[in-house]
């Protein structure tokens, strides 16, 4: 399945956002108009989904529900969010609505203002219902992370709680110890990266390392016989051979890698685990601009193979100047004061002009995000 349909409502930047998806999603836009806010719209559904999560953690993790609500929401403050999940087909099977609020008095905890639940068109679940009006206590969690209540519509809780979020540090790869777990038990930048290699079963986990040691020929050609080992300590490593000017090619550990080479480690082993929709924030990042032009390519194979949903941020002019990616799966972000508007490129007139002219996206769209005040750098001494 794939998220195929995405509405907003008062989600951080956004007012009203209703946006049409496709298999790849690149989410391009201004600093600060919103690329990572849009991403947490999925990871959010996620985090109420999963085991241990639930709608109030959400919302706890992300500072409250006043720090999630649109500044520029005014007459209707509540916050919405909902998904369409179709098959490889294209067609809808499942769709997901969620509105929530804050109570008026009291404890001011995060209310559910609606939940739904469509099957094939029909509409399944509708809160608050009768119990909920008894108890107000019952709309501070949704029926889709309660087992005992997501009976009718599990596929779409599991679905969500597969979804996968990517944005590798190499430090936190390299120097694990010097860094806090995450208290929500995320491990998003890579810190126990190491770990969920090594726990991997032995036969894909060897398949994974062969594939990506292949992949990473083109790139890094000096590094061979990628593996996984584990020290004195049963600590896991990464090793491999690099090749230099001395006759016998010494053996390296993932603390001594380039950071460029531990990015691609971690997003190729990503692309090869599963199906699930996967999250890319900035995946240019650390890497040569050859590299990263052939980042969309990787995608679309991979994605023909697992029918697998990838959405990426990027502010990379080489990630999108590939021809084969189109204006449908380029999500624009405009800020305004009324909050970012977020409309597929080829849904404005001056991109899609442009697009059908031959142009690439890179071309067509990325001139529209640069910052308005940029020269004002210039100034700065």
């Amino acid at each position: 399945m794939i998220i195929s349909k995405l509405v907003l409502q008062n989600w951080r930047n956004f007012r009203d956002v209703e946006l049409s998806l496709s298999e790849r999603v690149f989410i391009v836009g201004p600093n600060a108009s919103g690329k990572s806010n849009l991403l947490d719209t999925i990871r959010f559904l996620r985090d109420i989904a999963k085991p241990g999560g639930g709608l109030q953690r959400a919302i706890t993790q992300r500072g409250g529900l006043s720090k999630i609500r649109c500044l520029a929401a005014r007459k209707e403050p509540d916050v919405g969010i909902d998904v369409t999940l179709s098959d490889a087909k294209g067609e809808a099977i499942w769709r997901y609505a969620i509105g929530m609020t804050q109570q008026v008095r009291g404890y001011r905890q995060p209310l559910l203002r609606y939940e739904k639940v469509w099957s094939n068109g029909e509409l399944i679940l509708e809160r608050p219902n009768r119990n909920d009006k008894d108890d107000e206590l019952r709309l501070t969690q949704t029926h889709l992370e309660q087992i005992s209540a997501n009976g009718g519509f599990r596929e779409i809780a599991k679905f969500l709680e597969s979804v996968r979020y990517l944005h590798l540090i190499p430090q936190l790869l390299r120097h694990p110890e010097s860094f806090q777990v995450s208290p929500s038990g995320d491990d998003p930048f890579g810190r126990n990266f190491l770990e969920i290699v090594a726990k991997t079963p032995e036969k894909t986990r060897r398949s994974r390392l062969r594939k990506i040691q292949a992949a990473l020929q083109g790139a890094v050609p000096q590094l061979k016989n990628l593996n996984d080992t584990k020290d004195e300590a049963g600590v896991p490593h990464l090793e491999a051979v690099y090749e230099h000017w001395r006759p016998n090619a010494g053996r390296q550990r993932e603390d001594q890698f380039s950071d460029g080479t531990l990015r691609l480690i971690g997003l190729f082993w990503s692309l090869l685990d599963g199906d699930a929709p996967l999250l890319l924030e900035e995946p240019e990042l650390s890497l040569h601009s050859g590299i990263v032009a052939k980042l969309p390519g990787i995608f679309y194979r991979l994605q023909r193979r697992a029918h697998r949903q990838i959405f990426v941020s990027t502010h990379s002019w080489e990630l999108l100047s590939q021809k084969g990616i189109g204006g449908e799966e380029v999500v624009l972000l405009t800020p305004r004061p009324e909050g970012t508007r977020a409309a597929l490129a080829s849904s404005t007139d001056e991109v899609r002009a442009m697009l059908e002219a031959g142009l690439s996206v890179a071309d067509a769209a990325l001139p529209s995000t640069a910052p308005t005040g940029l020269s004002q750098i210039d100034l700065f001494q």
